[in-house]
């Protein structure tokens, strides 16, 4: 299973992209996560510039997530909702569906005892309209990420390493069923 994983947080020490990796230490055998470091590449979002002759950054975005079989997405939380360079990274999909049906894990962090549930509510919201398929088992808030993470980005806190398991199994399972024929399912 192709997963592609994007922190929605620029800051090089960001600790939503400490806890995208290390949730990839905790994902099933059978997923391949990649990182999607070109959040900060992206030009801002107009209709004018999409269609036939869209940015390079864009293409490239685009072509990640029809390749994926699946999406995992950590967003923090920045003046009670998800921060600007998501959003635009979502809104470039907006017109080509790459999110359409698509098995999605919505995670959000936050130093906060709230986990940024207003970012997680944001993103959520977002992919609904994208048509994204948001796996219910693998929608997760983490409060006071930083006490749960160790010095090496590491997860040290054990219910927290449970609940990113527990969501990337979820993820992996709605990945199963919606490749099977839906007379299957």
């Amino acid at each position: 299973m192709r997963i592609l994983a994007i922190s929605g947080s620029l800051r090089a020490d960001s600790s939503n992209s400490a806890l995208v990796r290390a949730a990839a230490t905790l994902a099933p055998p059978s997923m391949v996560i990649t990182f999607y470091d070109g959040l900060a590449d992206l030009p801002h979002f107009s209709p004018e510039r999409d269609g036939n002759h869209a940015p390079a950054s864009v293409r490239e975005l685009r072509g990640l997530l029809q390749s994926a079989d699946g999406v995992l997405i950590c967003t923090p939380e920045y003046a009670y909702g998800m921060p600007g360079a998501l959003k635009n990274a979502l809104d470039w999909t907006v017109s080509t569906g790459e999110f359409h049906d698509k098995p999605v894990a919505a995670m959000s962090a936050s130093p906060s005892a709230t986990g940024g549930e207003k970012a997680h509510a944001s993103l959520r919201l977002t992919l609904t309209a994208l048509a994204a398929q948001i796996v219910e088992g693998a929608a997760l808030t983490v409060p006071f990420v930083r006490t749960k993470l160790d010095a090496d980005g590491t997860v040290s806190d054990p219910a927290t390493a449970r609940a990113l398991r527990s969501a990337l199994e979820a993820l992996a399972r709605a990945i199963e069923a919606s490749a099977r024929p839906e007379s299957d399912r």
